[in-house]
């Protein structure tokens, strides 16, 4: 039962392989399981046909694993086959019946160990074992006299061998594998692999001897050479040998005679052009233009002949036979005009030639020599034909005439090319050139900025002169140069703009950016005002872009992050500089600052960038609060009021990392941190306006000058906050009384708003409360005015008007004592009045 599960296994992955159900690796599995199932049911004594059919399945599987590349899984089964085939003939043997049964039996079982044998050697070679691939081979070679019909298979499996072991650069045992192959092939001429077969042999053996060592096996390799050429002629057979004689340094009799085999034979045009090709690169121009000489003659009705021609030029260019040269190519082109023209692939063939030449000439600084060799290009394209190659070909011409000063010959060439490639960014570039040639400034600038919108749309066409975006961008780069080059300032600042929208490569994007700061601002400095605007809003641009893609670049692997870092140095103090210089233009100033802080936070954060990142974010909130102190709508004023609390925030944030650096005793930003964050709030009406405030009557160092602002902005428009304005002339008053010597101008200043504040004029309904309070701030005022004489008189006047008249105001409601009281308060200002006090008395 085994047995046949294992036989209809074998069947069923026969029959799936067929039909394409399982592939090679998964037959190859199923042949192992049902061969090594078959071999375990085998008995003492199995019959004949079991024996047949294990030998068969054996072998089968064996090869089945080389076939996929696992050589060493076949082994053991062709072990196993040999061994089969011993006992079918020890079988056979037994139950013979005279010498002719035997060699009936023999002639039998042989077939079978040629395959085996052969198989074994294609797993031993496989494996690299080169000497028992041989003796499995020898002896397979041994068997073909009673085998005849396997010399063709055995000749091409050592041809096989030949084939890997060349490839391997295994020459000496390629050579072997490939002498063996020819000669079984020549052992039965009946059976034999024929002749082509055996002039491919022995031209690869050639080519073994040749690539091994030409001088070494010269003899063996012509030898092998010659004999393949006496098999079967075939041009690759002539050729060798050609590149042996070449190679092992023949006379040019040798090779003039081997050359001359070929013109006996028919062989194909590009053969012989190949063979004068290769003639001449080594050198042999005697025997190569010779024989491109002959080569005509048996050509002649060929629509190719021109190719012969090409070559010829080709060569003498190579030689340094100009002259010649020129003398082949106006026979060309006189034959283009009399019937005899060139196939397109050939004429595009000189067009190469010829471009190639003139670009020669042109680098070497010889525009009249290049010249020459376009015009010979331009004689194969009709009057009024449009062609891109032949824009080309005049936008070259242009650039050899404007070399040579030739400006209105350069006009016309590039006339031509803008009637056949109206929109080529080449052709704007040539445009362009003529125009500073010419200091046409409004023409150059034009043609930038046709050049610029060519560089945003590249070109679809799948021709050579496809535009990409790197083409764009090295013809503004070129385009700058040459305005600079020019001295034409307009220009090349235009042309960079361009370039910098377009440029990939970040070092060439800042060098571009850095170009344009410097050549703006030397423009701007020489502008009246009134035309800077423009010019500044671009200084702007350039920088807000800058900042864009030092952004991007840390995706940029060539940009290294110390690159990152100079570049940011160098635009944030730029960015400062501008700021400053344009102080006059607030809003300018701002944008300059924020952009120079935005810049700074690409730097390490040391203490001199946290410095500037401050100073940055302070000035900026100090404009928004300057701006919105103008006459503004309400909603610019709170956009600008928000800005400034924003910079402020930012600014705070970076302040408390400075003051960790060191000592800031000095420093007045804290300061100014509060009154620009107290005016932004006040003025927004901030409902946490009382928090900010309530940890500033808390701090022990506040300033007079600080609490008299606070107190100032209290009340600014559109802020109204009097009770913390009142809080802080209230705490500014201790702070003059605590002095030791009072300054009796600054205290009445303080006094006298805090009066107004709290006694308010025209009003005469006051709470006693209130009247009491006023009342203690004239005696702090009298109480002064008798230490010193400095408190100013018409302060003095003024407390003294102000007493009296809330007396009278006390008495116009019938409130006599308060009345008397005031008055008397007022009198007693009176006595400390000088020139005045006779006026008043």
């Amino acid at each position: 039962q085994v047995e046949e599960g294992a036989i209809s296994l074998w069947n069923w992955a026969v029959t799936k392989h067929m039909g394409s159900v399982v592939n090679d690796e998964q037959r190859a599995k199923l042949r192992f399981v049902a061969c090594r199932l078959v071999c375990l049911c085998e008995g003492s004594d199995p019959l004949e046909g079991t024996i047949r059919r294990q030998i068969l399945m054996s072998m089968k599987t064996g090869k089945g694993w080389i076939d996929i590349g696992k050589a060493d899984l076949a082994d053991g089964f062709l072990e196993i086959a040999m061994s089969s085939i011993e006992k079918l003939y020890a079988k056979l043997l037994k139950g013979s019946d005279g010498e002719a049964d035997i060699h009936v039996h023999k002639a039998d079982v042989e077939k079978n160990l040629f395959k085996v044998l052969s198989y074994q050697a294609e797993s031993v070679f496989a494996q690299g074992d080169f000497q028992k691939a041989v003796m499995c081979v020898q002896r397979c070679k041994d068997m073909l006299m009673k085998l005849p019909k396997e010399t063709c298979y055995l000749s091409i499996l050592c041809y096989n061998f030949g084939v890997e072991t060349y490839e391997w650069k295994r020459y000496e045992q390629s050579s072997f594998w490939l002498s063996q192959s020819y000669d079984i092939g020549k052992m039965d001429m009946k059976y034999s692999v024929g002749k082509e077969m055996q002039a491919k042999v022995l031209r690869l053996l050639a080519t073994t001897y040749f690539e091994w060592d030409c001088n070494l096996y010269l003899d063996k390799a012509l030898k092998a050479i010659s004999l393949a050429n006496q098999e079967n002629l075939h041009p690759a057979g002539f050729f060798l040998k050609v590149k042996i004689l070449l190679k092992s340094g023949a006379s040019d009799e040798d090779i003039n005679s081997a050359v001359a085999e070929f013109l006996h034979h028919e062989m194909s045009l590009d053969f012989c052009l190949n063979t004068a090709k290769l003639l001449l690169e080594h050198g042999r121009e005697s025997v190569g233009f010779d024989f491109l000489k002959s080569v005509p003659e048996h050509f002649e009705s060929s629509p190719d002949l021109g190719k012969i021609t090409l070559l010829h030029i080709e060569f003498l260019l190579h030689n340094k036979r100009e002259l010649l040269a020129k003398q082949k190519v106006e026979e060309i082109i006189i034959g283009h005009y009399t019937g005899k023209q060139l196939l397109p692939e050939a004429l595009n063939r000189l067009h190469i030639i010829l471009w190639d030449r003139a670009a020669k000439h042109y680098e070497a600084k010889s525009y009249s020599e290049a010249l020459h060799w376009y015009n010979y290009s331009v004689s194969f394209y009709t009057p009024g034909q449009i062609d891109q190659n032949l824009a080309k070909l005049q936008r070259n011409m242009a650039s050899c005439y404007l070399h040579l000063k030739q400006v209105d010959k350069a006009k016309e060439a590039v006339k031509e090319a803008e009637r056949c490639d109206p929109n080529s960014i080449f052709t704007k570039f040539s445009i362009y050139k003529i125009a500073v040639m010419e200091k046409d400034t409004d023409k150059a600038v034009e043609a930038v900025i046709e050049m610029g919108k060519l560089a945003e749309k590249p070109s679809q066409r799948e021709d050579k002169l496809r535009v990409d975006e790197n083409t764009g961008t090295n013809l503004l780069s070129l385009a700058a140069q040459i305005a600079l080059e020019n001295e034409q300032q307009v220009v090349a600042i235009k042309a960079l703009e361009y370039l910098s929208e377009h440029l990939q490569d970040c070092r060439q994007l800042f060098a571009a950016l850095k170009c344009l700061v410097r050549l703006m601002l030397s423009k701007v400095m020489a502008e009246n005002e009134e035309k800077r605007d423009e010019d500044i809003n671009s200084m702007l641009t350039y920088l807000t872009l800058a900042h864009k893609r030092l952004a991007e670049s840390f995706t940029e692997e060539k940009f290294t992050g110390d690159m990152r870092i100079f570049e940011a140095h160098w635009f944030r103090k730029v960015a400062w500089n501008l700021a400053v210089q344009f102080g006059g233009c607030p809003e300018k100033m701002r944008d300059f600052f924020l952009l120079s802080f935005k810049l700074s936070q690409f730097c390490p954060s040391d203490k001199a960038v946290l410095i500037a990142q401050k100073t940055c974010l302070l000035m900026a909130a100090a404009v928004d609060l300057e701006m919105g102190r103008q006459e503004v709508t309400p909603s610019e004023q709170t956009e600008l009021l928000t800005q400034a609390l924003q910079h402020l925030q930012a600014c705070k944030e970076i302040w408390k990392v400075l003051k960790l650096t060191g000592d800031f005793v000095k420093d007045p930003t804290d300061t100014l941190l509060l009154l620009y964050e107290f005016e932004a709030r006040s003025k927004l009406n901030d409902p946490t306006l009382y928090n900010l405030m309530e940890s500033v009557w808390e701090q022990p160092q506040i300033e007079v000058k600080t609490l008299e602002i606070i107190a100032s902005l209290a009340m600014e428009s559109p802020a109204r906050y009097p009770v913390l304005c009142k809080k802080a002339l209230k705490s500014a008053l201790n702070l003059h009384r605590k002095q030791t010597v009072i300054d009796a101008v600054k205290f009445s200043k303080c006094l006298h708003s805090l009066i107004n504040l709290s006694l308010p004029t025209g009003l005469t309904d006051l709470d006693a409360c209130v009247l009491q309070e006023v009342w203690d701030y004239f005696e702090d005022a009298l109480s002064v005015v008798n230490s010193t004489d400095a408190y100013p008189e018409m302060e003095i006047l003024w407390l003294m008007t102000r007493a009296w008249n809330t007396g009278i105001f006390q008495y116009t409601v019938g409130k006599y004592k308060e009345a008397e009281q005031w008055c008397g308060l007022g009198m007693r200002f009176l006595n400390h009045l000088g020139s005045l006090k006779k006026s008043y008395e």
